[in-house]
This record gives structure tokens, sequence and C-alpha cells, in this order.
């Protein structure tokens, strides 16, 4: 079974869940603290596919929150300067399967995995479901 690397916010209960989901599926799960991985641009985006650009970023990211970030009008150059400034910008969950890349569990390789066709909610932030405060979202 592969390796899945897979990059975190050390803290994030949402990010615990989705390991321990992983690791139940059976596959080692190495988790990288993306908050201290040395992002490269380029490198970024490989994780988001053809994904389009808003849906890079952590819209649960106190910058997104205020408005100081709009998801909905950056552009590619920007986003991902933003996001190797503030890697707390970064959607999350980020995994790496062999060298194939993905933001999010709604890609049929990372269901694959864990046996599901569905992400079941795996991805929906545990602090605001609770109305509670994420101490470095």
């Amino acid at each position: 079974m592969a390796t899945i690397i897979f990059y975190q916010k050390p803290g994030c209960a949402t990010n615990a869940r989705q390991i321990q989901a992983l690791k139940s599926a059976g596959p080692d799960v190495i988790a990288q603290d993306i908050l201290k991985e040395p992002w490269d641009g380029e490198e970024l985006r490989r994780f988001f596919g053809h994904m389009p650009v808003g849906s890079w970023l952590n819209r649960a990211a106190a910058r997104i929150k205020s408005g100081e970030v709009n998801p909905d009008t950056i552009d590619t150059e920007s986003a991902l300067a933003l996001m190797v400034g503030d890697p707390l910008l970064i959607r999350r969950l980020l995994i790496d399967i062999g060298g194939a890349r993905f933001a999010g569990l709604d890609h049929e390789s990372a269901l694959s995995l864990l046996g599901r066709k569905t992400q079941e909610n795996l991805e929906g932030c545990l602090h605001e479901a609770n109305l509670t405060r994420c101490p470095q979202t």
C-alpha cells in the first residue's frame, strides 16, 4: 500500500481526524507541518491540478474571513505568493501519494485509499461546526 505524505497544521482537530481516517484505511501516513514546509510556488501549484484558484485557499483563514484576501477575485500568481508567504492561507488537506499531489479528499485517488466514494465531511472544520475558535486558523 502507498505511503501518504500529509501536510497538516499541528493541533488542527480536523487534520487529526483526516489522518486517522487515512491510517485506518491501511496506508502509512507521514505528517508534515504545513507551516514549516519551505514552500515554493510551483511545487505548491502541483497540489491543485485543475481546481479553480479560489478553491486553493483556506476559507477559514483569518485573513480571508476579515476580507483582507478575497479568494473569489485572486489570480494564480497572487494566490501562490500569498500562500508561500502565509501557509495558513493554504487549503488543507494537502496530500502526496507516491508523487501524485492533491488538495482535499474529493479526488478519486484519495477516496479510493479510504475505501469510500465520498469524503463524508472529513474536510469540514470541527471548530466552525462547534462554533469554537482554532488557535491559528
